[in-house]
């Protein structure tokens, strides 16, 4: 199975448009694993047991990992994930951004050693960037188009003055992703849930791209909004789908020992308030 069609099975398994990003920063962990590293694949595992029924994807960000030597940890993860849920894809959050043989070897990092269904990545290098990872034909590669940071603007709403109409790089990046570098049909695009009129924008220029969006949450961003400007659904099909990605709301909902039960609360709110600004 494709990675898009892992996202609408899970998406309809699920009834959820819910990702939840696995960024495990051992100094929120509840105690007493706080400030142990030892206990990252632990964490996560407990997350992913409390919430596998409620989500559409898990993203974990790898530096969060190799920052503590954890890359085994991750690899453990991983495997635990299509144990557990195996019908849940796994995005891993790398933003890798290299070409040619350097580029083949994250693409089979991504893809052969962690065993993941998708990769997000920078497409600044252009096509060169993406090609190695479009030789997986069934797996997503999720590219970096309006991020939800503010610094994001400095070139990412740049226009491109020797372009027709003059576009928004990160609107030329939209069309791409629809398009011409759409080899494989397995495109997705980054787009942050603090900018609702460029997510419409985004959506207008790739219609059937799958959306995955960042920022709700602890970073500002509005579910509603986020849900109303990029998704679409026709005659009962969806036809641009979002993957909304919640990190820090979920895994820290509570610090106590009670964390995983938390964490399955807050996904459930998240869950019934994306799906209610969708119907």
């Amino acid at each position: 199975m494709s990675f898009i069609d892992q996202l609408h099975a899970a998406e309809r398994l699920n009834d959820s448009l819910l990702c939840v990003g696995l960024d495990p920063d051992v100094a929120k962990f509840p105690a007493p694993w706080r400030g142990q590293p030892s206990r990252i694949f632990d964490f996560c595992a407990a997350i992913v047991e409390a919430t596998r029924d409620l989500v559409i994807a898990y993203k974990p960000q790898i530096a969060y990992f190799a920052a503590h030597r954890a890359e085994d940890q991750l690899e453990r993860l991983m495997a635990y994930i299509r144990q557990v849920a195996p019908q849940v894809p796994v995005i891993l959050d790398a933003k890798r951004g290299d070409i040619g043989s350097t580029a083949e070897q994250y693409a089979r990092e991504a893809f052969e050693r962690y065993g993941a269904d998708a990769v997000t990545l920078s497409p600044f290098m252009g096509f060169d960037s993406i090609e190695p990872y479009l030789r997986y034909p069934d797996k997503g590669a999720i590219l970096l188009c309006r991020t939800s940071n503010a610094g994001g603007a400095d070139l990412q709403n740049q226009r491109l003055a020797e372009l027709e109409g003059q576009p928004r790089l990160y609107e030329h990046v939209a069309r791409l992703a629809q398009g011409p570098w759409n080899r494989t049909g397995q495109l997705g695009l980054v787009v942050g849930a603090t900018y609702p009129a460029e997510i419409a924008r985004v959506r207008e220029l790739a219609p059937t791209v799958p959306l995955l969006i960042p920022g709700v949450g602890a970073q500002g961003g509005d579910a509603t909004a986020t849900v109303k400007a990029g998704y679409r659904e026709s005659e009962g099909r969806i036809t641009g789908l979002v993957v909304v990605n919640v990190g820090r709301s979920v895994l820290y909902a509570s610090s106590g020992p009670d964390f995983a039960s938390a964490a399955r609360r807050a996904a459930l709110a998240l869950r019934s308030e994306l799906n209610a600004a969708r119907r």
